[in-house]
């Protein structure tokens, strides 16, 4: 059968929950990575909405001056998208109400609660259903890759034959998953005697041997 080539990416992963057959229960979730931010999406509203260019960028500065005042004494403000209110949080675990003073509460944090005409306009457009995230290699827990030697190997080849490498190149020889390998490179980078160096080139990760310095 031919590989779905449209509809949204997606990627199953486990949770930490087990099932009936000892397994771990599996999720999904989108897997498309890339980021509109607010300069990306107003100049897409002034090319094919005829919107005036700085538009979107000022109608969000906006909200975000008045919205926060609106909500500042708990009101809730609903908007076509969507409702915003403030979500409150304790200092401590609480059982007595009258033991709870002003100090103890808290901003968690914005919760949004999308509107149904902004979940049904999001339905619209994935008329072409979903796809599975094609992954070339099979993904291998970390701790598999430790046993193995595989992680100490890439490092060694890495380090050894490129002046840098990008967190593609350890994927690609230690088949880990993306996040988790950026991870573990990350935290090669920390303490008084790093492995690693890690640097930015544009917008991407890199990381050398830090004993080459």
């Amino acid at each position: 059968m031919p590989r779905k080539k449209d509809g949204m990416l997606y990627e199953v992963l486990p949770r930490p929950t087990n099932g009936a057959d000892g397994k771990p229960l599996l999720y999904v979730r989108p897997a498309q990575k890339f980021k509109y931010n607010i300069d990306s999406i107003d100049d897409f509203c002034h090319k094919y909405r005829g919107m005036i260019s700085g538009e979107m960028r000022r109608l969000f500065t906006m909200f975000l001056d008045v919205g926060t005042w609106l909500m500042h004494d708990g009101s809730r403000i609903e908007t076509p998208i969507g409702s915003f209110a403030p979500k409150l949080k304790l200092s401590g675990d609480f059982t007595d109400p009258k033991q709870i003073k002003s100090k103890d509460v808290s901003l968690a944090t914005i919760e949004f609660i999308p509107s149904k005409e902004f979940v049904s306009a999001m339905e619209k457009y994935l008329d072409t259903g979903f796809r599975e995230k094609y992954d070339v290699l099979q993904r291998k827990p970390i701790h598999e890759l430790r046993q193995s030697g595989a992680i100490e190997a890439a490092l060694q080849e890495l380090c050894a034959n490129r002046n840098s490498f990008g967190v593609d190149h350890f994927v690609a020889l230690t088949g880990m998953k993306y996040n988790t390998a950026r991870e573990f490179l990350n935290n090669l980078c920390q303490g008084e005697h790093p492995r690693l160096r890690r640097y930015k080139y544009g917008n991407k990760l890199c990381y050398r041997d830090a004993s080459k310095e």
